[in-house]
């Protein structure tokens, strides 16, 4: 019987891009891009921005990659962008005209030097189905039945690569929760989800109201929520009752972290495992903050932001590395005092979270009779199956954590601090994917939820029936 291909849409686009390119294009498959930062550092240098935009912001240089790739998943040309941009919500802290000078100098660096990114995997593989018959033939034969998960966030060409995949048939199943899209600066719609019946009048509708992770208390909350914002199925709770949400007001940013830190200390002190402690935010500011109260506390953290764990410069370099020495036969050495030697200048840094958390995969990979064998090319294997999953290692300790980043995830005690008008929500426009950003906050909590703000309180705690005044 053939088994069951279960990927992302990016992985599973790619590896009928790699199996068709030499037939459709001919030659060899284009190198990948993982990152786009050095990309757009050139292409700003060849837009002649550099005099405005600075290229050793790391947050500017991200900012201008989701920008491109919200774009390209809206399938925006270069010279579309300005244009398109004028009737959208989002508001952008970057000159639209420049973003659109660097974005057409980055696509010609990359037709230049041959190079596709993941939104052209997209493209190409959609482009290929739809109008080589024999390829779509191929690819609707191998696959006929799809379910889709978090189909609230798909982006208009993942719906078209999507149709393409299905073509006339009927055999798909989507899971999907309009109240959780908070994707929409990266090109996500709930339009594909809210339309699905239209497309499928015969398609049979389950509803999941019942909650299986946090307490009726909890849940009570993120129903308020959804209530204010009309945004879809009340969920019912199925635990035991605990402890209604608690809500604490500081007089500054200072204070609230001091509050907080002092709380994961009071926490762990009675017995709570670390890795079931979360302190959420709306920006990767407030964690930074955040990151150095633990690390002044010596409290041991890892930090999971809008920045994907294997993009992270310390931990490509450190991929580079280890990929360097896995070449070289050595003796004498265990694979893993050679890694450690090989960590040692990574973990002396400021941010050294990535590395520790790479370490301590190290040591449970090599403890574990299925790692084998236990060679550096082994573990660098498993990185690389890792990073094509966006699947990053975890320690045992606390997690600090964007909103967005913590989607999927959950803990027994969460801390979500800035809940303030300006912060959550950012700006009016905003107020609509903030609250169910505030949502998808609140429902990460299974038993304990604390909230905190300063001086001027979010509109969603008034919301959420957390504040009565």
């Amino acid at each position: 019987m053939p088994s069951v291909a279960a990927r992302t849409i990016h992985s599973a686009a790619l590896k009928q891009l790699i199996f068709f390119w030499p037939q459709v294009f001919g030659g060899r498959t284009p190198d990948l891009l993982t990152t786009k930062t050095a990309f757009i550092t050139e292409a700003i240098t060849r837009a002649g921005l550099t005099s405005s935009l600075s290229i050793t912001s790391r947050e500017l240089l991200r900012d201008i990659a989701s920008e491109i790739e919200w774009a390209k998943v809206s399938q925006i040309a270069p010279e579309d962008y300005m244009e398109e941009t004028k009737v959208r919500a989002e508001r952008n802290r970057i000159n639209t005209g420049q973003i659109a000078q660097v974005y057409e100098a980055y696509e010609s660096l990359k037709r230049q030097e041959r190079t596709i990114d993941f939104e052209d995997v997209l493209l190409l593989t959609t482009a290929m189905i739809e109008e080589e018959r024999e390829v779509r033939e191929r690819v609707h034969d191998q696959y006929r039945f799809f379910t889709i998960d978090e189909y609230q966030d798909v982006s208009p060409l993942q719906q078209r690569l999507i149709n393409a995949w299905l073509g006339n048939r009927q055999e798909i199943c989507v899971v999907g929760d309009p109240a959780q899209t908070i994707y929409s600066f990266a090109g996500a719609t709930p339009v594909f989800l809210n339309n699905f019946t239209h497309r499928f009048p015969e398609a049979q509708v389950i509803r999941l109201t019942t909650g299986y992770r946090s307490t009726p208390e909890i849940i009570s909350t993120a129903n308020s929520v959804l209530r204010s914002g009309a945004m879809g199925q009340e969920i019912v709770a199925l635990n035991p009752h605990g402890n209604k949400p608690e809500v604490t007001q500081y007089k500054d940013e200072a204070s609230e972290v001091a509050g907080v830190v002092q709380s994961i200390i009071a926490m762990t002190s009675t017995g709570i495992a670390a890795q079931d402690i979360a302190v959420l935010a709306r920006t990767n500011a407030q964690l930074n903050t955040l990151a150095r109260a633990c690390a002044a506390a010596q409290i041991p953290y890892q930090v999971r932001n809008n920045e994907r764990f294997f993009e992270r410069t310390d931990v490509r370099d450190f991929l580079k590395e280890i990929r360097r020495a896995s070449v070289i036969p050595t003796e004498g050495v265990t694979w893993l005092d050679e890694l450690r030697t090989i960590s040692q200048p990574f973990i002396s840094g400021e941010s050294t979270d990535g590395i520790t958390a790479l370490m301590h995969l190290a040591r449970e990979l090599d403890a574990d009779a299925a790692f084998t064998p236990k060679t550096l090319r082994t573990y660098l294997r498993e990185l690389e199956d890792r990073a094509e999953q966006n699947n990053p290692p975890v320690m045992p300790v606390t997690t600090l954590a964007t909103l967005h980043a913590a989607k999927g995830l959950e803990w027994e005690q969460v801390f979500l601090i800035g809940v303030n008008e300006g912060t959550l929500p950012t700006h009016e426009s905003a107020v609509e994917e903030d609250r169910r950003l505030f949502y998808v906050g609140v429902t990460r909590a299974r038993t304990h939820l604390a909230l905190s703000y300063r001086q001027n309180p979010s509109r969603f705690l008034r919301e959420a029936g957390l504040l009565t005044s």
